[in-house]
């Protein structure tokens, strides 16, 4: 008699995230820089001028912005929806760490921002710039160090950051929305109710569900509230499982979309999205300009703020028996993970953009404050963990 087959958790998904994130940041910082050095070369009037070049009434910008990074947004809900449902969220004992983590890393940012922007209510409006983290920069830099670093921080990391990213989402929704048009946001809002009667109907198949992404994104684009949120909300609809008896099966719907998301995300949508928004010409600017409020709170909230509040609330929250710091990691290891947390670059641009729609100038000074507390952050965080040996990892007793 034949032995049972034995059903396998696709535990492959998290490794392929982790290694798919790790090669897309290092194109993302490879892009970033080609990006710096063409806006300040000869070809910065074409770069800026096709960027700024309209396309079926909108700019190419526009396009990047609001339809090629619907798709980033999509992969991201993708990601938050299985890593609640059946990943390394799934449990509130999984969530406590990188759940106060996260909350540390979104509140101390914002808060040393506003510090410098108090009086200032035009640029006041960008506190939540330095509160997001890019996972594939950060997982990026970590591959650089190889075995240095134990894969309980990589998971550590990524599962701070889906949730970093569920708190970006949530802050553009809520404070990023203006003018809205009721009649397309009912009209977004009954095509969700569609896809949700899908996928109670157990519809399988991923093609209805994309065809009304695709007019819940103009829907959602027409109503005044961003785009990129359609992405999110269709990926919540999109099913995990096909049956009850089969909760984490890989060839669930959403394992499916995602897998087939990755590489195009990681390796087309981020790193366009990267070259179209971090050119920034630096000629006339000086060191003046970065101590400017805008880029000087955005630097220091991402270098200070995100190292303070990821560090303080895990450290808060393993003291004081509500979690434990991962195995084999010691705590000058995690110090240099939050060190990493730092680098904002991919969803900080966003927001900039989002918080400064009709400002060229806050705009420049929003990508060179990104850039140098990424870079600060990213560089710091090398340094501190690139000491560790393989052997020295050992278990840490908290």
């Amino acid at each position: 008699m034949a032995a049972p087959a034995t059903r396998t958790k696709p535990l492959s998904a998290l490794r392929d995230f982790l290694h798919g994130e790790a090669a897309g940041g290092i194109v993302l910082m490879v892009v970033a820089a080609l990006a710096l050095v063409v806006a300040n070369s000869p070809a910065a009037p074409l770069y800026f001028g096709v960027l700024k070049s309209y396309v079926l009434g909108l700019s190419v910008l526009h396009w990047i912005n609001d339809a090629l990074m619907a798709v980033f947004f999509l992969l991201v809900g993708l990601e938050i929806k299985r890593e609640m449902l059946d990943g390394q969220l799934s449990s509130w004992s999984r969530r406590v760490l990188p759940g106060f983590a996260a909350l540390g890393g979104m509140v101390a940012p914002a808060l040393i921002y506003v510090a410098f922007n108090l009086g200032a209510p035009e640029s006041l409006r960008g506190w939540a710039i330095p509160t997001a983290t890019d996972i594939a920069f950060a997982l990026g830099v970590l591959s650089l160090l190889g075995s240095r670093v134990p894969a309980s921080l990589k998971v550590f990391l990524t599962a701070l950051a889906i949730l970093d990213d569920l708190g970006a989402v949530i802050i553009i929704a809520v404070f990023y929305t203006a003018g809205l048009s009721g009649l397309h946001l009912g009209l977004a809002a009954a095509t969700l109710a569609t896809l949700i009667a899908l996928n109670r109907l157990g519809v399988m198949r991923l093609a209805p569900y994309l065809l009304l992404g695709l007019a819940l994104w103009y829907f959602t684009l027409k109503s005044g509230v961003h785009a990129t949120l359609a992405g999110v909300a269709l990926a919540l609809t999109i099913p995990l499982t096909p049956s009850p008896a089969k909760p984490d099966d890989a060839g669930s719907p959403l394992h499916r979309l995602e897998h087939g998301l990755h590489p195009w995300v990681a390796f087309l949508v981020i790193p366009v999205f990267g070259f179209a928004n971090a050119g920034v010409s630096f000629a006339g600017l000086g060191l003046s300009t970065l101590a400017a409020p805008v880029p000087f709170g955005i630097m220091l909230g991402l270098f200070l703020g995100k190292q303070i509040g990821v560090f303080g609330f895990s450290w808060l929250a393993i003291r004081t028996g509500f979690a434990d710091l991962p195995t084999r990691a010691s705590w000058a290891q995690f110090y240099g993970i939050a060190l990493l947390c730092g680098i904002g670059f991919t969803m900080s641009l966003f927001i900039g953009l989002l918080a400064f729609p009709d400002s060229e100038a806050l705009q420049s000074q929003t990508k060179i404050g990104v850039i140098a507390g990424s870079l600060l952050s990213g560089i710091c965080g090398w340094l501190l963990l690139r000491p560790a040996r393989p052997e020295d990892m050992r278990e840490s007793k908290g």
